[in-house]
């Protein structure tokens, strides 16, 4: 069963799964993976999706935007260790006109079992001046992102 990571959004499938070991530096001194990997494995499976819609580094350099973190949420439900086989799943969940909301959901390969949901707000920068601008859109029509309308009206970008 998929349910949704944002509240009050419905829940939709989970669009991009990106596959990973938890490793050696991965561990923190407690035994198991530190809060920096998951932050860093949030950013890894969006840059992984990112560049399998055909926006890598270039492609956004090209463009004259990109997109930054504005914001994590992370919720830790389950420790992972050494060795564990995950699966990193993405969506983007809501679209503004500068910014987007991707859900992420950590799981174990293994028996299926959720480690962690995470949303993480992104927004859109002038490459150049670093200020907010419209995603454009290519950028939606590539990551099936809603087009503008209602939402970009109840929270400012």
């Amino acid at each position: 069963m998929v349910t949704s990571v944002t509240p009050g959004v419905p829940a939709a499938p989970w669009v991009f799964t990106l596959p990973m070991t938890v490793g050696e530096d991965d561990i923190d001194g407690l035994g198991h993976a530190s809060n920096i990997s998951y932050v860093r494995w949030i950013q890894d499976v969006a840059i992984a999706h990112s560049t399998s819609c055909g926006f890598d580094l270039e492609a956004y350099r090209q463009l004259g935007g990109i997109f930054i973190v504005r914001r994590h949420e992370i919720d830790y439900l389950r420790p992972v260790v050494r060795g564990d086989r995950l699966a990193l799943r993405t969506r983007i969940d809501i679209a503004m006109a500068a910014k987007c909301k991707r859900a992420t959901e950590i799981a174990r390969e293994d028996d299926g079992t959720v480690a962690a949901r995470a949303v993480t707000t992104w927004g859109f920068i002038d490459f150049t001046t670093g200020r907010p601008i419209r995603i454009p859109e290519a950028v939606r029509a590539a990551f099936g992102m809603p087009r503008v309308g209602l939402a970009e009206t109840t929270e400012p970008a």
